[in-house]
């Protein structure tokens, strides 16, 4: 017999989703969280009128929080790292001289 340990998130008395790790459970429960503090605000707009439009919304916002805290300026992008070459060309990125 195996044993499975799982993570439920549990909202308002009704499981909405179980995880195998507990950091999958968490992040789960800090963007339900999100999704919470985001309705109000949301139901505020003259653009969103239906309830559904406006869960959709928030959930999007939730989910992609990175890049909407970018957009705000509220952070910056991460850098990408540089790839190191083989050795081909010279610091400067030109080709080497063979003379």
């Amino acid at each position: 017999m195996a044993v499975i340990t799982q993570y439920v998130v549990v909202r308002d008395g009704e499981q909405k989703m179980s995880f195998t790790t507990k950091a999958e459970a968490d992040a789960h429960d800090k963007m339900l969280d999100m999704v919470e503090g985001l309705f109000p605000l949301l139901e505020q707009s003259d653009v969103l009128t239906d309830e559904k439009q406006i869960e959709d919304m928030a959930l999007f916002l939730a989910r992609e929080r990175e890049q909407v805290l970018i957009a705000l300026g509220a952070k910056k992008p991460a850098k990408k790292k540089a790839v190191k070459t083989d050795g081909s060309s010279s610091a400067a990125g030109k080709p080497k001289d063979d003379a």
